[in-house]
């Protein structure tokens, strides 16, 4: 009985890693998105599409907002894309929402299926003149 669950599970573990299991973090793909955010607007030229081919964790974080200062904070929006692939129609679930991001901190981190999604960066309230950015997003490829 003693060697059966130790075999058992290092067979499970060598069945779930040849059926593209979940995926380790570090292994991650690392896609950087730059663009620009209007007083009350949202990302142009609009929304980042992108997407992972396997289950594993995502990671948004805003690295760069020009010009800032240390109380900006942007809003984050993680969504599924349309129906017909596009980041472009208001009928996306929403995944997560961050309000209160700041640069270089974590905006979102969560588990991410498999799928095709779309990132979208806006004003609460906090631009008194167009900025720019840089957000990473860390998912498996």
């Amino acid at each position: 009985m003693r060697l059966r669950f130790p075999v058992a599970v290092t067979l499970a573990a060598v069945l779930a890693a040849g059926c593209g299991g979940i995926v380790d973090p570090s292994q991650n793909n690392i896609e950087t998105f730059t663009g620009t955010i209007a007083p009350g607007g949202q990302s142009q030229p609009g929304p980042h599409g992108f997407s992972a081919s396997k289950t594993g964790e995502i990671s948004v974080k805003v690295t760069q907002i020009t010009p800032s200062s240390s109380n900006t904070f942007v809003g984050v929006l993680w969504t599924g894309r349309d129906g017909n692939g596009t980041c472009a129609g208001s009928s996306r679930s929403i995944f997560q929402q961050n309000n209160f991001a700041q640069v270089g901190l974590p905006a979102i981190s969560n588990q991410i299926l498999a799928g095709s999604y779309c990132l979208t960066l806006y004003d609460v309230g906090s631009f008194a003149t167009t900025v720019t950015y840089t957000v990473t997003v860390s998912h498996p490829q």
